[in-house]
């Protein structure tokens, strides 16, 4: 177990200097993809044409560069240790599978589908809802390790929950977003959702834990930490890029009506605070222990938003609504998830009374 912790704890302390200013990063990608698609939009439409199978290639190789690297982090062994602090456990989980995706649907009906309806590109409504359901339907896996950090959570609770999250997910990801387009009546194409799953997940899963095992076999803990201080920069590049590659092809619709962006965001933020109040009112009532309850407010509340963004264009495009609402998702992260960190960090004293309450009753 010493080497399944030893990455959390070597990954937690605080944010690098590309995570810390992730806003702005993706702010400066959105105005240079925005301009270089307005004045040399040649390259970025043959890109986005390179398609096979449904799959477009450029964006398919992006994906990987950034999804196996934060796989790579996960321990499946550290399923064992689930039970050991099952009341965490049961908040997240319920948090992450039984409310966030319904409750993000249920926001995007009421301020997309109606409330900003008259302010946004009325062929996009449909598709501004899928992104968002999409960015709600799996929790984050990456960046956790740094929110879990800044609240000194504990570790081995951290692990093993991602590692159930991403179990989870191979299985419930499809059913879920399949079940709210549909009752958003959005057509699903199951066929690329399904090769989405298979490409996007399944895939990266299997080939991250054949490189972990490999890499502990072969120099143990140092040898992974050592990739993954490697990979780390490679799959927030991957983010970038393919963040001016999506905007190039974005650009003129935004261009048209820039305050659609914000907009978006209204539902997204609104959905982070009251999913990580959930679990972390959850978990005060079930008595949990403050370094497990801030990890399990920032699990329930934050997205995968890599698979978000490759679901969004595999499904529906790079041009789509969606691919644009997964982005947004992607720019308000890191200051919301912050504020939260703030929030849980600020109220321990109340928090550890009333689980103290709990525990005693």
């Amino acid at each position: 177990m010493a080497e399944a912790i030893a990455p959390a704890r070597q990954t937690a302390p605080g944010l690098n200097l590309f995570e810390r200013f992730l806003t702005l990063w993706v702010a400066l990608c959105i105005v240079a993809g925005i301009v270089l698609g307005q004045t040399v939009p040649a390259p970025f439409h043959v890109l986005g044409a390179a398609t096979l199978a449904q799959v477009n290639l450029p964006v398919a190789v992006l994906i990987w560069l950034m999804i196996v690297p934060m796989l790579l982090k996960i321990d499946p062994g550290a399923l064992r240790q689930v039970g050991a602090h099952w009341r965490g456990m049961a908040a997240t989980v319920g948090v992450n599978w039984l409310v966030k995706p319904f409750s993000m649907a249920a926001l995007g009906w009421l301020f997309i589908g109606h409330l900003f309806r008259p302010y946004l590109p009325p062929g996009q409504i449909e598709s501004y809802i899928a992104g968002l359901i999409l960015l709600a339907a799996a929790p984050c896996t990456a960046m956790v390790f740094v929110w879990s950090g800044l609240v000194e959570g504990e570790p081995v609770f951290t692990l093993s929950q991602i590692a159930l999250n991403d179990a989870i997910m191979v299985v419930a990801f499809a059913p879920i977003v399949g079940l709210l387009l549909g009752l958003s009546s959005i057509t699903v194409p199951w066929n690329t959702l399904l090769l989405s799953v298979a490409l996007y997940i399944v895939i990266p899963v299997i080939m991250a834990q054949a490189w972990r095992a490999a890499l502990l076999k072969q120099g143990g803990a140092a040898a992974l930490a050592r990739t993954l201080a490697r990979l780390g920069p490679i799959s927030l590049a991957a983010l970038l890029v393919m963040l001016v590659l999506l905007f190039g092809l974005q650009g003129t619709a935004i261009v048209a009506q820039p305050g659609v962006i914000g907009l978006l965001a209204i539902p997204i933020v609104v959905q982070v605070y009251f999913n990580a109040g959930l679990a972390y009112g959850l978990n005060r009532w079930l008595g949990t222990e403050w370094c497990v309850a801030g990890p399990s407010a920032l699990i329930g509340a934050s997205n995968f938003f890599e698979l978000a963004v490759a679901a969004a264009i595999a499904l529906f495009g790079f041009q789509s609504g969606a691919a644009l609402a997964t982005v947004v998702g992607v720019l308000v992260e890191v200051p919301v998830m912050l504020s939260v960190v703030a929030l849980v960090r600020r109220t321990r004293p109340w928090y550890e009374a009333g689980a103290a309450r709990q525990r005693r009753g």
